[in-house]
């Protein structure tokens, strides 16, 4: 008999993901992304991706039973994204998830969207070292942790984006250049036949005296606006694929400059690195390079599990079973803006403001 078998639930932005985990093994996961409604858009639109949610949550959650073999009832837990992330997205995966967790009379937890990222690395390589520096770069976020424990113990922020996010600047950056939504693998595909040394864009916070692991990409994204501007201006055909590798090279530069300076000062012996943006070739070629230079493991999950999944979530909720943790009362709700600082994630429903 193996351990408690994990059922894993993701909404918060436009994939609605179902991932079931037992003893820190994958066993099936399924995703559904409403992407093209949102292409046309420029950008994810709310209410689009809950009403998306809605349709797919259920054809999603049964195909992923399908594919383990399992029926619901021999769910053991359910763990659901409680935030962050958009509010009305949030809760069709929270209002779901209690309603699997409630049929199969199992416990339900609440995770934390952004430590599902670290955790998912688990499920390619296993426990995660403690200490390890994880480098967390998506559509929403870009932070440097230190972790020890991810469910046991606090996560240290060592640094955060203080405006756009790395995967943010690509996207908006990738609509200066006409290039399709989402931006990163746009700007990935793009860059392939262009010159990374052809523009000279800035290395936002490298300077000394700045944070050693604070983030800021809305310059380094005004810099190429400003760049395509001038082509424009002057008639002249923007090299699309030269601005590309450009900026791509500027974005991976920066995360992996910063991410071994953190291992280096906190005498760390692996960085990992996840997230959305952990799927660009470039960040993933220039971490493989200077971590071997700098004799420090790397770990990136596949391609797969680099976006959001509700594997990465059944995996947290696998690691908080096994650690005994208490599970997520009965109101537990969403925290759409919730800072990491736990694992679990069981935020309480606020009472409804009384009317005079």
């Amino acid at each position: 008999m193996g351990g408690p078998v994990v059922l894993g639930i993701e909404s918060s932005c436009d994939e609605t993901g179902a991932g079931i985990v037992q003893d820190g093994r994958l066993l099936a996961h399924v995703v559904a992304t409403s992407m093209d409604e949102h292409a046309r858009f420029g950008g994810v639109v709310p209410e689009i991706a809950a009403r998306a949610h809605l349709h797919s949550f259920n054809p999603v959650v049964r195909e992923a039973l399908d594919r383990a073999g399992l029926r619901i009832g021999q769910i053991d837990a359910v763990a659901v994204t409680t935030g962050p992330g958009l509010s009305g997205a949030l809760q069709v995966g929270l209002a779901g998830a209690k309603s699997v967790a409630y049929a199969a009379g199992v416990p339900l937890y609440g995770v934390h969207h952004l430590a599902g990222h670290v955790a998912a690395d688990t499920l390619e390589h296993g426990p995660l070292p403690d200490p390890c520096v994880v480098l967390i770069v998506s559509g929403g976020h870009t932070s440097l942790l230190l972790v020890r424990d991810l469910v046991r113990e606090p996560i240290l922020h060592l640094g955060d984006t203080l405006d756009d996010a790395a995967g943010e600047c690509f996207d908006k950056v990738a609509r200066i250049l006409g290039l399709p939504y989402p931006g990163g693998p746009a700007i990935d595909r793009a860059a392939r036949g262009g010159d990374p040394k052809a523009v000279a864009f800035p290395r936002p916070l490298t300077r000394p005296g700045d944070d050693p692991y604070a983030f800021s990409f809305s310059g380094l994204k005004t810099a190429a606006a400003r760049w395509v501007e001038r082509h424009v201006q002057r008639g002249e055909e923007v090299p699309v694929a030269d601005g590309a590798a450009a900026l791509q090279e500027a974005v991976a530069d920066v995360l992996t400059r910063k991410a071994l300076a953190a291992c280096r000062a906190y005498d760390v012996k692996t960085l990992i690195v996840v997230g959305g943006v952990a799927a660009n070739s470039r960040v993933r070629a220039l971490a493989e390079k200077r971590c071997a230079s700098a004799g420090i493991e790397l770990r990136v999950p596949p391609m797969t599990l680099c976006t959001d999944n509700g594997a990465m979530i059944a995996a947290v909720g696998d690691l908080l079973v096994r650690a005994g943790t208490e599970p997520a009362p009965l109101d537990v709700s969403i925290d759409p803006s919730a800072p990491l600082e736990y694992a679990s994630l069981n935020p309480l429903a606020r009472p409804a403001a009384r009317v005079a």
